[in-house]
Parts: structure tokens; C-alpha cells; sequence
């Protein structure tokens, strides 16, 4: 097993009439997805399922869900043999997590080979959106991370872990923001805002007490108060100064946290473009209010940022480097990215035509 770091592609010639198939995989918080992609770049199986970021959910929780999603895939491709298989999942930052990763996923070797490449879920962000070697990638989804790379092999990645590692933000963050304010603001101890109303009411409940109540007795879903957060940017459109203090504040840890692993490596000064891969769901809903000062902040002080968006799912960048690892040319490449970027990856593993 390689990580990403290690990856050297060598070119070859490759048997297009071949019926091998390459396995490529993306997890994050929120899904999981697993792709099987013939050489000439057609999908051929896809499947979904929930997220598997080892993390925050364990491998006792995650393993299962990653073998239940891939076999799914390899029941549609039948005997086609599997040429390599890519594995990116949010979660592995550290030496530890990878290992760990490695262990967990080394029964694959017994039904259609271990990962070759197993590595963080931004790498996958990466290649979906730039080819350059100089680059950053940052994604704001269920959590936020970042790392850069550099054209010498050289790479800066955070711990990523939370509070604890000094992180601030994602979309589950961001959801507990709201529910933290809407609480203050209904007992005195916080400014007033709208995020008072707003929460219980997106809850089903008459008050931010009802709903505290509900999360501390186990009556709601934990889960719930992250998906606070796209009411957190509803309520900041409207104008409501609470909610959009905690957007602007997203916005700067963004920009800081993409702009110091460039700076850590010395990319991005004047005269230079590198471009700033942006991906996760928070940032690919492109709210005016998250963008406009992220694209500020980078031009103050990256001079030569390129902030790029990926809006498609992150499997395509896990796919173009699993195709690339066997020597797929360009053509290839180009028919994977359309047939990704033209159907919705729905939770299925139907044979694709």
C-alpha cells in the first residue's frame, strides 16, 4: 500500500480491449462512494453508501459499511479483474490513522486486491480539480481540513482532529454555532438573533430550551444540529448580524488554513499562480456571503491564488488518479470526468450503459 505522497506514474501501454476494471473509492462524513471504471475511462458500476470517516466513527463502524459498498460493485463487474484499487477516505491525517487503515482493509487482498493507494479524501478533491504539482486543496463539509503539495514531492497536511488541533469550522461546526447562539440569545447571555426562532422551529420544537432538552434525553438526533447549517447561511442572507458573524469568521479559516500550508512551502508568492482546490458541501453551495470574502482573503494574502471550486463528487478525482496509476491517456480520463459530471450519482450499483 502506497499513500498518494508515493505515487509515481509511469506511463504504459494499455490493452484497451481488455475488460479489467479499476476500483475507485471516496468517503467522507456524509457518503461513501465506490466506482468501478473500465480502461478506455466508462463507468461501468457505482454504489453509495453512508459516511466512513474512521475518525469519527471508528473502523468498527466504518469497515463494514466500506466492505458492504464494494462488494455491491464487484457483484456487478462479476469476474472482471480488478487492475488497482484507490482508496480515499476524510479522516486519515495522521501515520497512525493510515496504518490503521491498512490493517482494516487487508482482507480486500482475498476478493479483488488490497488498496494500492489509501490516503486522505482531499488528495482525491486535488486531482479533481487541478493537474498542477504546486497546489493546496481544502475541503469544508462535515469537518474542514487542508493540506499543499509541492512540485518536489514535499507535502504540509493538518491533524485535523477538531478543537483539539486547533481546527475551527465545517458544516457540523458550523450547525452547533447556530444551536450555541440561538441558546444565548433565548436565556440573555448572547445578543439577540433570528437563529432564536429559526432553530427550534427547523427542529419541530416551540423553543431553543425544547430543543437542548431533546438533544441532552436522546428525544433528538444528535445529528440534526448539524444539519443546522444551512439555516445558518439562510438566516445570515437575510441580513441577521449573530449568524453573519459566524460566516465571516468561516470564511477567514478558510483562507488562513489553505494560505499557511502554501506558505509553509513557500507557493504562492507574487508572479506565481498555484491553484486552491475548494471542495466539501459547504463550500460547493457557493453562497455569496462564504465566497465573496474567501476570494478577498485569498488575493490578500496568497498573491498568486487561484481559487478553483469542485462542485462534482470527489470519487471523480479518485477515479482520474486510479486511472492514471495504470497508464489510462487522456481520452480515458475525458470519458470518466463526463459520464461523472453527466448523471447524478444516486444510491445505486446498477451496471452503467
Amino acid at each position: 500500500m502506497t499513500t498518494a505522497d508515493d505515487v509515481v506514474r509511469v506511463p504504459r501501454v494499455l490493452d484497451l480491449e481488455s475488460d479489467d476494471v479499476v476500483l475507485a473509492v471516496d468517503g467522507g462524513g456524509s457518503k461513501t462512494d465506490v466506482v468501478a471504471i473500465a480502461l478506455d475511462g466508462s463507468l461501468v458500476a457505482h454504489a453509495r453508501g453512508p459516511g466512513t470517516n474512521p475518525q469519527t466513527r471508528g473502523w468498527a463502524e466504518v469497515g463494514p459499511v466500506l466492505d458492504e459498498v464494494r462488494a455491491r460493485v464487484l457483484d456487478e463487474i462479476g469476474t472482471r479483474e480488478v487492475r488497482t484499487t484507490h482508496v480515499y477516505l476524510a479522516g486519515l491525517d495522521l501515520h497512525d490513522e493510515l496504518i490503521a487503515a491498512e490493517a482494516a482493509l487487508a482482507h480486500w487482498s482475498e476478493d479483488g486486491g488490497a488498496p494500492d493507494v489509501l490516503d486522505n479524501d482531499l488528495f482525491a478533491l486535488l486531482r479533481a480539480g487541478t493537474l498542477s504539482p504546486d497546489a493546496a486543496a481544502l475541503v469544508c463539509g462535515t469537518g474542514i481540513n487542508a493540506l499543499a503539495v509541492r512540485a518536489d514531492g514535499a507535502t504540509v497536511r493538518y491533524p485535523a482532529i477538531g478543537d483539539v488541533s486547533g481546527d475551527w469550522g465545517g458544516g457540523a461546526y458550523l450547525g452547533n454555532r447556530a444551536l450555541w447562539h440561538a441558546a444565548r440569545a433565548e436565556d440573555g447571555r448572547g445578543p439577540a438573533t433570528a437563529l432564536m426562532d429559526a432553530v427550534p422551529r427547523s427542529l419541530g420544537m416551540r423553543s431553543v430550551r425544547e430543543v437542548t432538552e431533546g438533544l441532552h434525553f436522546g428525544r433528538i438526533d444528535p445529528g440534526a444540529v448539524g444539519r443546522l447549517c444551512p439555516l445558518l447561511f439562510e438566516v445570515a442572507g437575510a441580513g441577521d448580524a449573530v449568524a453573519r458573524s459566524v460566516v465571516e469568521r468561516q470564511a477567514e479559516e478558510i483562507v488562513l488554513m489553505a494560505s499557511v500550508a502554501l506558505e509553509r512551502l513557500g507557493l504562492g508568492g507574487a508572479g506565481s499562480e498555484v491553484p486552491i482546490v475548494l471542495g466539501g458541501g459547504v463550500l460547493a453551495a457557493r453562497h455569496p456571503l462564504l465566497v465573496e470574502p474567501v476570494v478577498a482573503g485569498f488575493a490578500e494574502r496568497v498573491p498568486g491564488a487561484v481559487p478553483t471550486w469542485v462542485t462534482a463528487p470527489p470519487v471523480l478525482g479518485a477515479g482520474l488518479a486510479a486511472l492514471e496509476s495504470v497508464g489510462a491517456g487522456p481520452d480515458a480520463l475525458d470519458r470518466y470526468r463526463a459520464a461523472v459530471l453527466g448523471r447524478e450519482f444516486a444510491s445505486t450499483a446498477a451496471p452503467i450503459v
